[in-house]
């Protein structure tokens, strides 16, 4: 059995695959640098509750690197539905949180732009909206 690395072919696949090779970067912050990811999101860690770097070394990252590795891997349309309902899931949470517990912040609203980017690329090229 021979295994052949996917390259994208057509310009929405490209996009797509952008979107898998952020959320990589952003799984390798939080595996490699926790505390650099935790203050780029400004979540502050207490010293007594370390293991709260668990958190964004282990569930953090690893639905990041596991979903992302596994696009980029594998270039399979299921695959880049799961990136991008994951990714527009993450979107709907803050909205959420923005009404619901009065996070209404100019970084939250920047985050749900950056998140629904990531998210509609994936689907738009999954949907057929992007060649």
């Amino acid at each position: 059995m021979e295994f052949a690395f996917p390259w994208p072919t057509s310009q929405g696949e490209w996009l797509a695959w952008s979107s898998a090779v952020v959320t990589l970067a952003l799984g390798l912050l939080f595996f490699l640098a926790p505390g650099l990811a935790f203050r780029i999101l400004r979540l502050q860690v207490r010293p007594e509750r370390a293991a709260a770097i668990a958190e964004g070394r282990g569930r953090m990252s690893g639905f990041y690197l596991g979903v992302s590795l596994c696009c980029i891997l594998l270039a399979q349309p299921w695959l880049y539905m799961a990136l991008g309902f994951s990714w527009l899931f993450t979107a709907f949470g803050r909205l959420l949180s923005i009404m619901s517990d009065g996070a209404n912040t100019p970084f939250n609203w920047a985050s749900i732009v950056v998140q629904l980017v990531l998210a509609a690329l994936p689907l738009a090229f999954v949907f057929g909206f992007l060649p």
